[in-house]
């Protein structure tokens, strides 16, 4: 995916770190995990440059997962020059997902 970057453990902080970002909790056996990353690349690219997008396996990143607090996915945490802004649970059209976003960008 172009706008999304697949994030590892030793990524994560760095990549929080400065600016909007919007990390992606999820699993690839998680189908609405799997029904959002059309969504989450559509809105990479309408607000490129304004919010990097990164996508955390909850399966191999347990510890980061549990750092934040997430329990069921898909799970969407917004950060702001590394701190948590807000947080969204389950998937969701794209309009909604961009709505939650542009008050942050």
């Amino acid at each position: 995916m172009e706008h999304v970057k697949e994030l590892t453990n030793g990524m994560f902080d760095e990549f929080i770190k400065e600016g909007v970002v919007l990390i992606d909790f999820s699993a690839d056996w998680c189908m609405p995990c799997l029904m959002m990353a059309p969504v989450l690349e559509e809105i990479g690219g309408k607000l490129a440059g304004k919010i990097k997008i990164g996508k955390l396996d909850v399966g191999e990143n347990q510890d980061i997962a549990s750092k934040f607090g997430v329990s069921s996915i898909p799970n969407f945490v917004l950060f702001k020059d590394g701190k948590v802004a807000e947080q969204f649970v389950g998937s969701m059209p794209v309009e909604v997902l961009e709505g939650k976003l542009k008050k942050f960008v």
